[in-house]
């Protein structure tokens, strides 16, 4: 039987169209890129690297061959207005990415935060509504549930924000709602539970948990574990990610209009779990690292705006856009893994 996903990518190789990406530089935007690119889309990609990577870009462009012409590479911040005014000229569909990620940052520095994902965010919503374009999705976060106690987490029951950015992708979401009510400016938010996958930054005192562990026991270094392991996540593979997008840009359902979803695979997983996975998933494919197989997490203090546990009720995107997660945690780390060995150091 044919997905919901595998119908959209049949009808957009026949029919394609202009997609505007920003954050095309990061982790998830390249994987958008790349998934478009096959797909026979003229691609208009936006970044200015305040997390993202040329890098990326170029591995993207090796990765489709031909395709990689449809690719319009932009260089250029969103809070800067006309920025995203140009930007947008010509295309259908908006996958807004760009964004200053990481709730330590976002306590660090919530001037920063605020200029990027509030600033930002409506200079797109702003010149996306001016163009008229067919679809506007943007990432929002499973931080927005906040201080909610109960499990899994349900859209329309978040409790209050216990950081920066979990306020700043609160307030994405109330900007996108004011302009369907105020302007018929329809768009669709999706909000994601710890996405991981190939291309995602190991270093740096923001880095997600996934590569930075990946990397330290490449290296030999112990993993510390905030809290005591027993904090959990829905951890998503990008794959999942990057069919949720495509899928709620192209909806032709009208009641997926001017709503949330939460994008996940809906499986928990803590953190001492995790460690493991990885830990013994390196072992088993670097037989030569004997090492690997025996080193121990660290165990430090709780930080900081987390969450103590985090699970998502996929059941409102399965039945509006019709996402259908096809790879659960364990699948997306053995297909993470081998790539990670490539470049484990020498």
């Amino acid at each position: 039987m044919t997905t919901a996903y595998e119908a959209v990518r049949a009808e957009l190789v026949q029919q394609p169209a202009t997609w505007l990406v920003t954050g095309a530089a990061g982790f998830i935007g390249s994987h958008l890129v790349e998934e478009l690119l096959r797909l026979n889309q003229k691609v208009i990609g936006l970044d200015n690297f305040a997390t993202g990577h040329l890098e990326n870009i170029v591995e993207v462009r090796d990765a489709v061959g031909d395709a990689g012409q449809n690719l319009t590479f932009l260089v250029g911040d969103i809070a800067d207005l006309e920025t995203c005014r140009n930007a947008v000229q010509g295309v259908d569909y908006v996958l807004h990415q760009a964004a200053l990620g990481s709730v330590p940052r976002s306590i660090e520095d919530p001037l920063a935060s605020h200029r990027a994902n509030v600033d930002g965010f409506l200079n797109m919503l702003v010149a996306a509504r001016d163009v008229g374009v067919k679809g506007f999705v943007y990432a929002s976060s499973s931080s927005v549930y906040g201080d909610d106690p109960n499990q899994p987490k349900v859209e329309g029951q978040e409790g209050a924000p216990l950081s920066p950015y979990a306020l700043t992708k609160s307030i994405n979401e109330q900007y996108a709602l004011l302009f369907a009510r105020v302007y018929g400016f329809h768009s669709i938010g999706l909000r994601y539970f710890n996405v991981f996958g190939p291309r995602q930054d190991p270093n740096g005192p923001y880095a997600a948990v996934i590569p930075r562990w990946i990397d330290a026991l490449l290296n030999g270094t112990p993993c510390v574990i905030n809290g005591d392991g027993e904090t959990s996540r829905d951890f998503c593979y990008v794959a999942n990610v990057v069919q949720a997008n495509i899928l709620a840009a192209t909806t032709q359902n009208p009641d997926a209009l001017d709503r949330v979803y939460n994008i996940a695979v809906g499986e928990r997983t803590s953190l001492t779990e995790l460690y493991e996975l990885l830990r013994d998933g390196l072992a088993e494919l670097m037989p030569e690292r004997s090492d690997i197989a025996t080193l121990q997490p660290v165990y430090g203090p709780f930080r900081a705006g987390d969450i103590r546990h985090s699970l998502a009720d996929i059941g409102e995107a399965r039945l509006r856009i019709g996402y259908s997660p096809t790879t659960p945690v364990a699948e997306g780390l053995d297909q993470l893994l081998p790539r990670s060995c490539q470049c484990s150091p020498v």
